[in-house]
């Protein structure tokens, strides 16, 4: 793959009117398929057959990526293994290549599910993470569906779980089981970070949905059908030794009841500012308005890993979030994406912060686009909103629906955000559906904060697929969120599609300048 241009390059461009913030254009490698034929095929340790819901077999979603800082070519990947209807899937496996990408081993995560020696009948939400030493961490939601004893709804026993690997994804630890509830409530929606600045420290922070009585006596209402008793906090535990113990959980932010937080992630900035992001969905808060529905894109900060968080009451709120969600433009059916789930990064040099997000402000509410926010003070300001995608606009609204957006940033600063649409679709009997990436250079500190400056889209997949054979789990499911990592200048797509008669892999494709 080429070598992107010097600065010096991109100056001379500048100097006689060529260049834009993404002139260098992106080629892509080959796309690489990663899982195969599912681990679990014999496994009979978690009874799949006498519990609830349905499981589908060798699917693969809602993979996770990282690259290893210290060992050139190893990538690793994770993902959820054999999706089931109603939350969670057998287990999660992670695929390790020491050559870039261009081949790959499956590990399923052992002591992790009842398929790979655990305890637990499911786990869901991979997340992958790489410290600046080469240490390797994992982190899953671990859950049981039935009823806790005594309870007639609610979530059986859950948790949060930290795996370990120090050879590059071949092997794992025994995880550690940082949290645990066993009263119906559900720890959710999970990510690890390591610290970049510290091979000590890793971070990993999730939402605890603490719900009301009735919530569980009437589980067909949904969390607020019981009261008004539900939040959810965002929690935080740490390692300071290398992952050999782990903080109990504590509050890092609690938003109050009928009010919670999701999709909560750390990145460190260069001179160690942990920053957590997340969305803050407000129902009712009498310091801010009273009576209220609105997505938040919110954050605190740390200068002190991560042991004190401000500002003290409510959080930076960086942007409104505006999705509306996407669904089958022929059907109706509901495709469930990343809607609710914002993801950021952060430059590695200069500390600039970046977020993405679905959003539906840019078509007058009519289909969710990609929106895209920068700040260039640790958090504090933020750019205004802008649409990123470039899914052309000619086309019915439907088609236009773009959703599940990942974003990250280059050694050399580059910005990329990856995300799937319609735009293939044919109103034939499938749903044809692509992923593609977009990106921005910025040549100036503010050039990425104007649509402008974003180009040179890629399409990452070969040939549409079709998003109606995808697992069904409240809606046609891929994943809540995608993988996006770089190597270098390139970037490292890791994204969940179906194919021939899989209802879906995990695929791997490299692409850059």
């Amino acid at each position: 793959m080429r070598r992107l241009l010097s600065a010096t390059g991109l100056l001379a461009l500048a100097a006689i009117g060529l260049a834009t913030a993404w002139a260098v254009p992106f080629t892509a490698g080959s796309l690489v398929q990663v899982s195969g034929a599912s681990p679990f095929a014999s496994c009979t340790a978690d009874n799949a057959a006498g519990q609830p819901g349905t499981v589908f077999p060798d699917s693969e979603v809602e993979p996770f990526i990282a690259a290893n800082p210290i060992t050139p070519l190893n990538v690793v990947g994770i993902w959820q293994q054999d999706r089931w209807s109603n939350g969670g899937a057998r287990g999660n496996v992670a695929g390790t290549s020491f050559d870039g990408g261009e081949t790959w081993l499956s590990v399923p995560l052992p002591g992790v599910t009842k398929c790979t020696g655990g305890e637990f009948d499911r786990a869901s939400d991979p997340w992958v993470t790489f410290a600046p030493n080469g240490d390797l961490y994992a982190m899953s939601l671990v859950l049981d569906i039935e009823a806790p004893p005594g309870k007639p709804g609610g979530f059986g026993r859950n948790g949060m779980m930290v795996s370990k690997s120090t050879d590059g994804g071949l092997t794992w630890s025994t995880p550690i089981l940082i949290a645990e509830n066993t009263r119906g409530d559900l720890h959710d929606k999970n990510s690890i970070t390591a610290d970049p600045t510290d091979p000590n420290v890793v971070y990993a922070v999730w939402d605890f949905l603490d719900l009301p009585e009735g919530a569980t006596i009437n589980p067909d209402r949904g969390i607020f059908g019981g009261g008004l008793g539900f939040k959810g906090a965002a929690l935080i535990s740490r390692t300071t030794d290398r992952g050999l113990t782990w903080e109990a959980p504590r509050v890092l932010y609690n938003p109050g009841g009928v009010n919670q937080t999701i999709g909560n992630q750390i990145v460190v900035t260069p001179d160690g500012t942990v920053i957590n992001l997340f969305n803050e969905i407000l129902n009712f808060r009498n310091d801010d308005g009273g009576s209220q529905f609105d997505f938040n894109l919110s954050l605190k900060r740390s200068t002190d890993k991560g042991v004190t968080w401000m500002p003290r009451g409510r959080p930076i709120r960086a942007a409104k979030m505006f999705p509306r969600g996407v669904r089958d433009p022929e059907t109706g059916d509901p495709v469930r994406t990343g809607d609710v789930i914002p993801d950021v990064a952060v430059d590695p040099l200069s500390g600039a912060l970046y977020a993405v997000w679905m959003d539906a402000r840019f078509s007058g509410g009519q289909h969710d686009s990609i929106a895209f926010a920068q700040s260039l003070d640790g958090g504090f300001a933020w750019s205004g909103p802008i649409k990123v995608n470039a899914t052309p606009t000619g086309i019915p609204s439907g088609n236009q629906q773009a959703f599940t957006p990942s974003v990250h940033v280059a050694a050399d600063g580059t910005v990329a955000v990856t995300y799937y649409d319609f735009r293939n679709n044919d109103a034939a009997a499938d749903l044809k559906t692509d992923y593609f990436v977009v990106h921005c250079h910025p040549l100036t500190a503010t050039a990425c904060a104007a649509a402008a400056n974003w180009g040179n889209e890629k399409r990452l997949t070969d040939t549409s697929f079709d998003m109606r054979q995808a697992p069904f789990a409240v809606g046609f499911f891929v994943g809540d969120y995608e993988g996006l990592a770089s190597d270098g200048p390139d970037f490292l797509a890791f994204f969940s599609q179906p194919h021939g008669f899989d209802p879906s892999s995990v695929f791997f494709r490299r692409v850059g300048p």
